[in-house]
């Protein structure tokens, strides 16, 4: 299969490969089918890569079957924890090339993907890495004899995964599943597959036999659909739309019941009590909406402040948003990239244009950039109502909604009215108001005095329509594994 050659940070060159990667090589999907890749920064093509068929993902578990049913599940549980660790160094010595690609196809700041993203992959890979030897079972006490537990591996298992983030959230997968003894087909986003062409070269450096990891490029209705429907295929962990969350399960259940984990949607609250840290609380709730353009699933989209604090919190937030620069995401002096697509834009300033003509209170951005590129400014709505659809429903762009309250009361069940429960936040001194809150929401996590901070040894997932499942943490491995329960009746000595 032939490379491409791409111009990463500082005009150096980065070569990826484009066939699919099955059983550690690379290879062209079926029919030559193909898909290409834009510059979001640019819209033009970066690269046409190899689009994995439904006959591609029978290959792709075929591959994963023999080397589960060979010598990986007679692997030795430390050796998966030095291949893990081996794969860490590896992206932490490419750890430019796979920015860059970031950087490239995701719009991603060049030195948030390195410093943000690809650290807490790292971080991810080596607490996993030391779990690897450590997943034991139990011994209990049953009448006449004794029982066992074994946390024993699912085998094929797959990873459906977003382009927000592309590589950490694989890495959030793969990490967990690799140390749980299974193996894994990992399909690539279609509007950010190049990360995953590098990490693919990675995986065979590292030394992972052929098949224990599959990586594959291709559309979400075509292979994507084919992993959730392929009866090979014991698991799914999905991190994307809720509308796609349910497709899967529903294939799911039409076909093996496989296991299903699912990180879907979110509308994150953050709360701004009137003796928070005015500033730190100002720092923090800007950072949980401009992230990465606001393309995060526990963005902190609605905000509230309370009513002492709330107008010079608006002022402050305002200027907080104003200032950036808008441009190519590789060079240095950019401090805002594009979000990924030109539908995405559209999507968002459909969402801005109609909060306007509603007659929300428009307190910073709003406005069309033109020329070339996805560009959306950073923009915040004041006063915004609770029944409104920039405060009920998630954009995944850079738009908050802010409105006042009075009572705790109140801004908890203010909190808890959205159908999502990710990531929410608060703001406070008073340690004992910050545990009550915190117990109140409905949520998957808090963050006091911060927003949404990752951490490998924290789960991290979501309650009612934000899913179900976590990533990272020890709960993550729960996800990878099965209980067998194996009992022994302990028979009377022949001689009694």
């Amino acid at each position: 299969m032939p490379q491409v050659e791409l111009k990463g940070v500082e005009g150096k060159s980065v070569y990826v490969e484009t066939g699919l990667f099955i059983g550690n090589e690379f290879v062209a999907a079926a029919d030559a089918s193909q898909i290409n890749t834009e510059n979001p920064s640019t819209g033009k093509v970066l690269a046409s890569l190899s689009a994995a068929q439904k006959e591609d993902v029978d290959s792709a578990v075929v591959s994963a079957q023999k080397a589960f049913k060979g010598s990986w599940k007679s692997t030795a549980p430390a050796q998966r924890g030095q291949l893990l660790n081996k794969l860490a160094d590896l992206i932490e010595r490419d750890a430019d090339d796979l920015s860059s690609l970031e950087a490239l196809d995701a719009g991603i700041i060049f030195r948030e993907s390195k410093g943000l993203h690809i650290a807490q992959a790292l971080e991810t890979l080596r607490y996993f890495a030391g779990w690897a030897d450590k997943i034991t079972g139990q011994l209990l006490d049953i009448p006449q004899g004794y029982a066992i537990t074994r946390r024993e591996p699912l085998g094929v298992c797959a990873a459906i995964i977003p382009w927000n983030s592309p590589l950490m959230i694989t890495i959030w997968k793969l990490a967990p599943a690799i140390a749980a003894g299974n193996v894994l087909i990992i399909k690539t986003p279609e509007l950010a597959p190049l990360f995953g062409q590098k990490l693919a070269s990675l995986v065979k450096e590292a030394g992972f036999p052929p098949g224990v990891i599959n990586i594959i490029c291709g559309e979400g209705s075509v292979a994507g659909q084919a992993l959730a429907e392929h009866r090979g295929v014991k698991k799914i962990s999905f991190t994307g739309s809720g509308l796609v969350g349910r497709r899967i399960m529903h294939a799911a259940a039409d076909s093996n019941l496989k296991k299903v984990t699912l990180e879907l949607g979110g509308k994150s609250p953050s709360i701004v009590f009137k003796d928070a840290d005015f500033d730190n609380a100002v720092f923090w709730t800007t950072i949980g909406i401009t992230a990465n353009n606001g393309q995060v699933c526990a963005a902190g989209s609605r905000i509230y402040v309370h009513e002492s604090i709330y107008d010079a919190f608006l002022l402050a937030f305002a200027e907080k948003l104003v200032g950036t620069t808008h441009g190519d995401p590789l060079l240095p002096e950019t401090t805002k990239g594009p979000v990924i697509s030109a539908n995405q834009k559209k999507k968002i300033s459909q969402y801005i244009t109609h909060a306007k003509q509603s007659g929300i209170r428009l307190l910073v951005g709003g406005q069309d950039i033109s020329g070339n590129g996805n560009f959306v400014p950073s923009t915040a709505f004041a006063d915004v109502p609770e029944d409104s659809r920039v405060m009920l429903e998630e954009i995944f762009g850079p738009v908050a909604s802010i409105a006042k309250f009075k009572t705790e009361a109140e801004v908890i069940e203010k909190a808890n009215s959205s159908e999502y429960g990710l990531s929410a936040a608060i703001f406070t001194r008073d340690v004992n108001r910050a545990q009550r809150v915190s117990e109140a929401l409905e949520s998957g996590q808090v963050t006091v005095n911060c927003w949404a901070i990752l951490h490998a040894n924290t789960p991290f997932g979501g309650v009612k329509q934000s899913g179900f499942g976590r990533d990272m943490g020890e709960e993550a491995l729960d996800g990878w594994l099965t209980t067998k329960t194996v009992k022994y009746n302990i028979l009377p000595s022949e001689d009694e």
